[in-house]
């Protein structure tokens, strides 16, 4: 007889990905909705304060290079909204970021790009556990 793999009970998350690449975004976005995930996105650094304000989302997903302000400058501004001062935000970045400068900021986690959808699931796992567990 094989091994059977027990799974933990699914729970969906609210996601906010904040990318100005919209390929990116909507891939993204489609892999997260086929898991299940309430998803909605931003393309700057200011809708995705007033999209994370509205949404009040467990995971946020930040692009450091936007149009209107880097990564680093929105994370900080993101944990001042009521409601998401202990929200996970992760980095999603092709550049090397220092782990201090990374945690000054207010990131949890980073993500290099390309994102290999397995990584990021990885830190789904984490935030489901930290969310519901």
């Amino acid at each position: 007889m094989g091994n059977v793999v027990s799974m933990a009970p699914y729970s969906k998350l609210r996601i906010l990905v904040v990318d100005d690449n919209l390929d990116q975004v909507h891939s993204l976005a489609f892999l997260l909705k086929d898991d299940g995930h309430d998803v909605d996105f931003a393309i700057n650094a200011t809708f995705a304060i007033e999209v994370a304000r509205r949404m009040q989302p467990d995971l946020i997903l930040l692009d450091i290079g936007l149009p209107d302000g880097s990564g680093l400058k929105v994370a900080p501004l993101l944990r001042l909204v009521p409601g998401l001062a202990q929200v996970r935000i992760i980095a999603v970045t092709g550049r090397e970021i220092a782990h201090r400068e990374m945690r000054a900021a207010g990131f949890d986690d980073v993500l290099q790009k390309p994102t290999a959808y397995a990584d990021l699931r990885g830190l789904l796992a984490e935030a489901q556990s930290r969310t519901f567990g």
